[in-house]
């Protein structure tokens, strides 16, 4: 061992013990428990999305689930575990939003929701382009950004002053894009031209043949990794 590495072991100082954040995060715990359960004395839907939003954040952050990552680490770390997590989501509500919407047809109900099916059009294409290149450039989509707000990083905090902007800037130049794109293509509702079960086994099948895809890719990426 040269002089120098004893010179630099000796002078390295000692590493400070971390303080214990558990008290905090139990005060902020009690703190945000006891302004949920204010709120929902004034208003019990305001108090559900409280603590629906908490246990949402709380999931997030644990799972490090981001929809961004989902579509983008395939191509940069060959990982497809959030990619096959999505689809497996999105499996779930399909389920559960095409149960909702089938029990008010076959009741001779209003299909829940019905008004906001929006036709595809060239402004959609556009804008998923741009918005793709926001999330990978800001490393997040929109609740990957708001989890990290709440991580406190500062890249997610200017990502969130711009989504702000863009919305805003969208509301209010939303009467344009209608009248110039969406009124002018054609919606097309699965259940109309398939009917209600076609239209969710051509959902369910092609979730399941993403998820054969992303699960082949990985494994094929897994293989030239290991041969290398």
């Amino acid at each position: 061992m040269s002089d120098t590495s004893i010179r630099r072991s000796s002078t390295a100082r000692p590493r400070k013990k971390k303080k214990s954040q558990i008290p905090i995060a139990l005060l902020v715990g009690l703190v945000m428990i006891a302004l949920g359960v204010v709120m929902s004395v004034f208003s019990p839907v305001l108090g559900f999305f409280w603590f629906t939003g908490i246990a949402f954040g709380f999931i997030l952050q644990k799972t490090r689930f981001c929809f961004t990552a989902a579509m983008r680490d395939p191509y940069l770390t060959g990982g497809t575990n959030l990619t096959k997590a999505v689809l497996i989501a999105l499996a779930i509500t399909t389920l559960g939003f095409w149960a909702i919407k089938y029990g008010a047809a076959s009741r001779g109900l209003p299909i829940p929701g019905q008004g906001f099916v929006v036709p595809i059009s060239l402004n959609t294409v556009i804008g998923g382009f741009i918005f793709g290149i926001g999330m990978v450039i800001s490393g997040g989509c929109a609740s990957g950004t708001l989890m990290r707000v709440g991580e406190g990083l500062t890249m997610p905090i200017r990502s969130l002053a711009f989504f702000v902007v863009g919305s805003v800037l969208g509301a209010m130049t939303m009467g344009w894009w209608v009248v110039n794109f969406v009124a002018r293509a054609k919606a097309v509702f699965l259940p109309d031209v398939f009917g209600w079960f076609g239209a969710i086994a051509i959902q369910l099948a092609t979730i399941l043949l993403l998820w054969i895809a992303a699960d082949k890719f990985a494994k094929s990426k897994q293989k030239v990794t290991e041969t290398q």
